[in-house]
């Protein structure tokens, strides 16, 4: 009897996790993909891409509205206004050209009747000298070069992270494809045992171990499949894609070859090529322009000013004047507050030095870290090949002797165990290629 209820039980167990197995990932057609149509289709339409150009073209009218301080800003207004105000009135009918002798009467000056005054006016003002404008400019053309390799930095960012994500569902793939296959292993295993206990050559405890290690590996498929689910909504969201959308991927991404022989012509690459050093560059020189903005500050500025106006008492009827003429402003005293300010760009001037050199320095280092882990990548792969290829031959061999009779359920378990902990070191070695090389590709800077 309790022979029949665990086999329900497991029966049932078996049936639940085999409905979960094939409604996890749907069997409608999937298109084909790629890892560098991956990468394309990030960079076309990941939210990160789309901000970073949009901050880019930011900076280029930042570019724009500094570059006007170098026109001359000209103003028309026009303005109507009343009121029996002694120096308004009177000032007022001079504009108006329509000041009469009765109008230097005592009491018309002191108590003038309300008047209108319908007044256009033409206004214009050219600096003729200004540093502060054209380090201005010149801060805003770094800001922009800044943004575009900020924009760069998120392509090779994304372009690492794609890959990445690729290898995962790569991984999570060839996992639930081993998980499958070992399932079909631990049905064939427990098929042998229990043609063997019905011959009478072993317990029924061989057939109980084997009925809950299938059970374990349909568990570790299903697992296996939940995880490949994941990782595949994680590289939709890189993409830009739709979370549940499904994509074949190519199973054999070619892994670029990168010849790390040569460590310091890589490490010399990427400070030519790395985004991070390249901005590093850009903030010291914006740093610089900082510093050429506070000493003008010291400096005098100079512009030609002119207008033309039109005053009447009416709509219609108004008399034209003009006035021309320069003004220059010198810096005497603000309260310290320019000095200070030039003392602060100085000193960021200092730390933006600094930071540079730690840049630099940074990406030495991880050209060093990736070549590291590329070779190691490429050694634990020639080693996950090996140890693959043994555990399947000496899981042939122990299934055979099980079959003869020589050896015990529990060895033939561990034998199976030991195929698919190697196709899992297999599978997540030939990724790690792949990751390693583009982690490479990214430290010196290449696209």
């Amino acid at each position: 009897m309790l022979k029949v209820a665990l086999t329900k039980t497991q029966a049932i167990v078996i049936s639940l996790l085999f409905a979960a197995l094939f409604e996890a990932l749907p069997a409608s057609a999937q298109s084909p993909l790629s890892l560098s149509e991956a990468i394309a289709r990030a960079r076309a339409r990941n939210p990160d891409v789309g901000s970073a150009a949009a901050a880019e073209r930011e900076a280029a009218e930042r570019v724009t509205q500094a570059r006007g301080g170098y026109f001359p800003k000209v103003d028309v207004t026009e303005s109507w206004q009343r009121g029996n105000h002694p120096v308004f009135v009177f000032g007022s009918l001079l504009a108006q050209r329509q000041f009469a002798a009765t109008d230097f009467a005592l009491d018309a000056l002191n108590h003038p009747a309300a008047t209108d005054n319908f007044r256009a006016a033409l206004s214009f003002e050219q600096s003729l000298f200004d540093r502060t404008t054209s380090a201005n400019v010149r801060a805003a053309s770094i800001g922009r070069d800044m943004a575009a390799t900020s924009k760069q930095l998120v392509d090779q960012d994304l372009t690492a992270a794609v890959t990445d994500a690729f290898g995962r569902v790569l991984i999570a793939a060839a996992t639930a494809r081993s998980a499958a296959a070992t399932v079909e292993t631990a049905r064939e295993d427990r098929e042998l045992a229990g043609n063997r206990r019905d011959a009478g050559r072993v317990t029924d405890a061989d057939v109980l171990q084997l009925d809950v290690y299938l059970a374990r590996t349909l568990e570790q498929q299903v697992q296996a499949t939940s995880d490949e689910r994941i990782a595949r909504a994680r590289l939709n969201q890189l993409m830009g894609e739709p979370l549940g959308t499904m994509f074949s991927l190519d199973l054999t991404p070619p892994a670029i070859a990168v010849d790390i022989t040569n460590a310091a012509g890589l490490e010399e690459e990427a400070l030519k090529n790395r985004p991070e050093v390249a901005l590093a560059m850009q903030q010291e020189q914006m740093a610089a322009a900082t510093v050429d903005a506070a000493r003008a500050a010291f400096l005098p500025q100079v512009a030609a000013q002119g207008a033309w106006e039109l005053n009447g008492g009416a709509w219609s009827s108004r008399s034209s004047s003009w006035v021309v003429g320069a003004v220059a402003r010198i810096n005497l005293f603000h309260g310290f507050a320019d000095k200070a300010q030039l003392a602060e760009a100085r000193e960021q001037a200092t730390r933006r030095a600094i930071e540079k050199s730690k840049a630099e320095t940074m990406a030495r280092l991880d050209v060093q870290i990736a070549i590291a882990r590329l070779e190691a990548a490429r050694a634990s792969e020639a080693v996950g090949r090996a140890a693959a290829d043994r555990a399947r031959e000496s899981r042939r061999i122990i299934r055979d002797r099980y079959e003869s009779g020589l050896t015990d359920a529990a060895m033939l378990l561990r034998s199976a165990e030991a195929v698919q902990q190697a196709d899992a070191q297999q599978i997540a070695a030939r990724v790690n290629v792949l990751t390693a090389t583009a982690t490479l590709q990214r430290a010196i800077g290449r696209p």
